[in-house]
């Protein structure tokens, strides 16, 4: 497989938030950067502006060939994920869940309703907070109820910030059906400059249930045993709560809704600095007592 040629040349860099900060422990960043750019490689092959269907999907199922060790041809970043895996004891499921979820999005490109969207949360984005909680060893009946209901908000918040780039480029819709339904508003709509008023009802009523789940997400950074890991969750929560505030009043067609640099650099900041502080004051919180499992 020559992945130069679907490489959209992305980096963790690029991404909406933190990838393997400097608050992570440099011994854990290898393995994190690992897991990212063969999900990144696997995510351009499904993007991919030229190929058939029919090719990303093989293509796809050749990474997923490569990572467990049965294809002719090893892509690298499949070697050096297997390799990690091996060598760490870490699950490589994590990696094919999100191959699951690329092939998805090469067959699927519509969602009836919010159950269907999680579930598409449960294989594109659950398995990357999962795979760095076990990165650091944390406990996963402790942690993984949190993580899913913080990725899951990421992966929508991405969604409803980029929703009319993804319609325009691949007629990817991840607002649901029913939704648009609900408010009046059609799928086309995503074409437009700005937001018509049903559409923007629509954005919101998602935004509205993506807050509640960062609502279930609060607890996740107290919940973690590696005090780096846990300011880098509280960065992210933070960020991520933001984002719902501003697409709470902002039109994603028309308008940024990301800061600059230093605006993201500063809430971040605080928001780990915020994790760090209430470990120290405080023992975490009871696991029981905060968390429910991401749509149940």
């Amino acid at each position: 497989m020559d992945l130069a040629q679907t490489s959209s040349g992305k980096t963790h860099h690029d991404e909406n938030f933190p990838v393997a900060s400097f608050l992570i422990a440099p011994r854990h960043r290898a393995p994190i950067l690992a897991f990212y750019e063969f999900v990144r490689a696997a995510d351009d092959i499904a993007d991919h502006a030229t190929l058939g269907a029919q090719e990303k999907l093989d293509r796809l199922d050749a990474l997923d060939d490569a990572l467990m060790g049965k294809a002719e041809e090893d892509a690298e970043v499949a070697r050096r994920l297997r390799e990690t895996c091996q060598e760490r004891g870490l699950d490589p499921q994590h990696a094919r869940d999100l191959i699951a979820a690329f092939k998805r999005d090469v067959t699927q490109l519509r969602y009836r309703d919010w159950n269907d969207l999680i579930d598409y949360c449960r294989y594109s984005a659950m398995p990357v907070g999962r795979f760095v909680c076990d990165v650091h060893g944390e406990d996963a009946g402790r942690v993984w109820a949190a993580n899913d209901a913080l990725c899951a908000a990421l992966q929508v918040i991405n969604h409803l910030q980029d929703c009319g780039k993804d319609y325009r480029n691949l007629d990817r819709v991840y607002l649901t059906q029913d939704s648009f339904a609900a408010h009046g508003a059609s799928v086309e709509m995503l074409a437009q400059e700005s937001s018509p008023p049903p559409l923007l009802a629509t954005i919101r009523d998602l935004n509205e249930k993506t807050a509640r789940l960062l609502d279930q997400s609060r607890p996740f950074a107290d919940l973690i045993d590696d005090t780096r890991l846990a300011m880098e969750v509280g960065a992210i929560q933070t960020l991520a709560e933001h984002l719902v505030a501003r697409l709470a009043v902002a039109d994603p067609l028309r308008d940024n809704v990301h800061d600059g640099k230093f605006g993201f650099a500063l809430k971040g900041a605080m928001g780990a600095l915020g994790a760090l502080l209430r470990r120290i004051s405080r023992p975490r919180r009871p696991v029981s007592e905060t968390v429910t499992r991401t749509g149940q």
